[in-house]
Parts: C-alpha cells; sequence; structure tokens
C-alpha cells in the first residue's frame, strides 16, 4: 500500500447493456470508494464478466454512467485502465514472450520501472521462472502472471474475475493477501460464484433476478 491513500469513489448509475436485443444488465446503480469491496454474484450469464469488462473500460454500456473520482477529480473513461487492475480468465498472455518479457512490453503503456516490474513478479512467485517461456507456464503460473499484471501499476480499483482458478493452496493464499490489502484501503471488486472468494468482500451484488439492482 502507498504511504499517501487517495480518495478513490466508483460510481455506477443506470446501467444497462444490451446485446442484440437482448438485456443482460438493467438499473444497476452503486457507488464505492476506499476500504469498499463488492463481490459480484450469479448464475452463469447473469452478467458478472460482463459487468467487469464495462467497469474496466472493456466494453461501453448501453446507457447509464460509470464514473471515477480520485482526489476528487473525475478521470476520463479512456484512462482508466491507470487506475484499475484486473485479472479475468479472458486477458491474453503473449506465449512465445517469457513471463518477464509480458510484463515489460506491458509496462511501457503503464510507466512502471524496471525496479516495480522485478519486485512484482517476486511477490506472485515467478521469480525464478521469469525467463522461461508463457507457452510452458502451468495454468496456475499464468494465473500469477496475470495477477502481476494487475498489481505492477500499483491501482487504485482492483478488478478480479475468478481470482482463484488454477491455483494451488499457496496460490489462493497470494490472492487472500492481496485481497486484504485492497479491501483495507482502495476498492476491491470480484466476480464470483465461489464461496470463498465472495467471503473475501465485504458488501454483495446479486446479478439474478430481482436483486438484480441491491447491495447488501
Amino acid at each position: 500500500m502507498p504511504d499517501i491513500i487517495k480518495n478513490v469513489r466508483l460510481e455506477v448509475k443506470n446501467l444497462r447493456k444490451d446485446f442484440d436485443r437482448k438485456t443482460i444488465l438493467k438499473d444497476l446503480n452503486f457507488s464505492l470508494t476506499n476500504k469498499d469491496s463488492l463481490a459480484i454474484t450469479g448464475k452463469n450469464g447473469s452478467g458478472k464478466s460482463t459487468l467487469i469488462k464495462i467497469l474496466s473500460n472493456i466494453f461501453m454500456q448501453t446507457s447509464g454512467s460509470v464514473t471515477i473520482n480520485i482526489d476528487d477529480t473525475a478521470i476520463e473513461r479512456q484512462n482508466f485502465y491507470k487506475y484499475i487492475g484486473l485479472i479475468s480468465p479472458y486477458l491474453n498472455l503473449y506465449d512465445e514472450f517469457s513471463g518477464l518479457e509480458n510484463l515489460r512490453f506491458t509496462a511501457r503503456l503503464k510507466s512502471v520501472d524496471n525496479e516495480r516490474i522485478t519486485s512484482t513478479i517476486k511477490s506472485v512467485g515467478l521469480w525464478e521462472r521469469r525467463n522461461d517461456l508463457v507457452k510452458i507456464y502451468s495454468s496456475g503460473m499464468k494465473q500469477r502472471l496475470k495477477l502481476a499484471f494487475a498489481l505492477m501499476h500499483d491501482p487504485d480499483i482492483l478488478l478480479l474475475d475468478e481470482p482463484t482458478s488454477n491455483l494451488d493452496a499457496e496460490g489462493v493464499r497470494l490472492v487472500d493477501n492481496v485481497a486484504d490489502d485492497y479491501g483495507s484501503g482502495r476498492i476491491l471488486i470480484i466476480a464470483t460464484n465461489d464461496e470463498h472468494e465472495r467471503s473475501l468482500c465485504k458488501s454483495e451484488l446479486n446479478l439474478d433476478g430481482i436483486n438484480k439492482n441491491k447491495v447488501s
């Protein structure tokens, strides 16, 4: 965690997302600030990953708004990536590059220096395998590398889509520690149907049925 904690606010208002005339998300409203953590739950197809993609600016909503304010300054949508870290099954890695080369490629886009890259890849337990090609990584190692991608620019908001998928017990503890860190000082959102991952958050947004627009 940084020495100086920013005042961070993520707000969703009247969010709606349609695909091919089918409404996936409708009338979603919630806001999160520092120390808030939210589990997004629901059946398969309820829109959990779609919502994560909208929050991270991979998808655009059909209507409504998503806003991020840092120290009372509104962040332009195209700059969300500077403040958000994302782990998800649909993020692609470059198999013909090493794990370290993958991180260095993305680091240029986010102004991350070599010292930070080194400390991050060590923190996820991949330092000894940093020069191996990603194509020979196990599924668990790839998940750890995705965690490094999400954390290396020290984001203010962390979005996790099924973060413990393919991880062994040690990897799950790593995610637990990251979630505890973010839940105690920044904003954490986890899209999941896993009870353990759900337990890492203080509140829940269930996208099923009548609970679609309620945070408990």
